[in-house]
């Protein structure tokens, strides 16, 4: 139950650890900006922001359609059982910007697909994707992969059996 210290209690201390441990998995791809989505992404991207000394932006998530001056993808979510939209303001993304796509979890990875997508429409170009922690056995790594962007992980869980956990 990672809720009680990643993303909904959020302990400052390791999330000053896991932004210096995202922010030295991307250092090498040179980011200009750090793209998240709301709300348990922000604390990481956050302090990667802080350690790599460049802005973070995070999309909002909306239920239903809207009519804002946006760049959008519909995500659906398996654990919430609705389908939702990610935007980012076209305000906010410069043509020509090095984004990475940062979160905490990547499982089936199709937020973080979006992301880099709502990035790609932009003009940017997706430079690489950190997450804190990656659940390898739900496969989201080889749908990031097969855009082209890397991808990395500070944690990477091979398997959830009996309560334990198994990491690569």
């Amino acid at each position: 139950m990672v809720d009680e210290f990643l993303n909904h209690r959020v302990d400052p201390a390791l999330m000053t650890t896991l932004g210096s441990d995202v922010a030295s998995l991307l250092a090498p791809a040179s980011p200009d900006v750090l793209l998240t989505a709301e709300a348990s992404g922000i604390p990481v991207a956050l302090l990667a922001g802080v350690h790599m000394d460049v802005p973070m932006i995070y999309a909002k998530k909306y239920v239903g359609t809207g009519d804002r001056y946006s760049f959008a993808r519909e995500v659906a979510s398996p654990t919430k059982g609705i389908e939702y939209r990610v935007e980012v303001s076209r305000r906010v993304l410069d043509p020509g910007c090095r984004i990475a796509v940062v979160d905490d979890f990547l499982a089936r990875g199709r937020t973080a697909e979006a992301l880099g997508e709502i990035a790609e429409e932009a003009g940017c170009e997706v430079v690489g994707c950190a997450f804190a922690i990656e659940k390898a056995y739900e496969n989201g790594r080889s749908l990031l992969e097969s855009h082209g962007w890397d991808v990395s992980a500070v944690v990477r869980v091979a398997a959830l059996e009996d309560g334990v956990v198994r990491l690569v």
